[in-house]
Order: structure tokens, then sequence, then C-alpha cells
């Protein structure tokens, strides 16, 4: 999380690409305490330098990270669109 930003379900899911079950990752991702806000904001600015976005295409893309509508909004919103 130091170098690439997850939503919970995205870290799960590379988790489980990686190998681990899905019980196995899910107590992992639940364990370490993760601010997934943080972690929205840090993948919009990552967006940010390379493709521009409208406000509401952004959000989506979140969304479609598997962050919550409402960590989404918040990130757009840090990023200032």
């Amino acid at each position: 999380l130091d170098f690439s930003a997850f939503s919970r379900s995205g870290l799960i899911g590379q988790l489980e690409y990686e190998g681990f079950s899905t019980e196995d990752a899910t107590y992992a991702v639940d364990s370490i305490g993760v601010d997934w806000r943080e972690q929205a904001v840090k993948s919009a600015k990552n967006y940010l330098d390379f493709s521009a976005f409208s406000r509401s295409g952004l959000i989506s893309q979140l969304e479609f990270e598997g962050f919550s509508t409402e960590d989404a909004t918040y990130a757009v919103d840090q990023v200032g669109l």
C-alpha cells in the first residue's frame, strides 16, 4: 500500500491472485487497519497523473476499482474536482 493504492476489495482480489485463499486474504486485509479514504485519494491522484477525468468519470473509475461511492466522492473532493 506504500507503492500502490487499493480498495479493500481490490486488495483482497490482488492477494487471491497471488495465491492466498479468500479467507486468508480477507483476514489479512481486515487486520492491517487501512484508511480506505486515504487509499481512494491516492488512487485518484494516480489516475489524474496519467489522464484527464471529469468529476463523475473519476468517481465512476474509483467505484469500478472497488471503492465505495462515499470514499470515491471524498477522494474526488480532495483532489479538487
